[in-house]
């Protein structure tokens, strides 16, 4: 089993940074790609993105070059540094892990998620 907790949302102006982290605990060596999903109100949860153990890293066409993710193996966290901020990134943004390379084919562990609210 893998824990996941999510830390750093919060309330950011528009334009605004805001880096969100995530602490994995447990059976880390059965993990392979780290990734974040983003679900705003309405919605349905998306794929934002996701890093391979290797550092391979993948992102959402709607976030590519305003959002960073990055992975420390030896502390087992994953962060995600969002700049540029808009309204339409307001959503819980949630952990997820995959035994597997492809994150989409699959989520063996979901954190509870943290809040971002962007303000317009």
């Amino acid at each position: 089993q893998v824990q996941l907790v999510e830390s750093g949302g919060g309330l950011v102006q528009a334009g605004g940074s805001l880096r969100v982290s995530c602490a994995a605990s447990g059976n880390i060596v059965e993990v392979n790609t780290m990734g974040w999903y983003r679900q705003a109100p309405g919605k349905q949860r998306e794929l934002v993105a996701s890093i391979t153990r290797a550092g391979s890293t993948n992102y959402s066409n709607s976030v590519k070059g305003r959002f960073t993710i990055s992975r420390d193996n030896a502390k087992n966290t994953v962060h995600l540094q969002i700049n540029s901020l808009k309204p339409e990134d307001t959503g819980v943004y949630y952990c997820a892990a995959s035994r597997r390379v492809l994150i989409v084919l699959g989520i063996d562990y979901w954190g509870k998620g943290t809040l971002v609210t962007v303000s317009s």
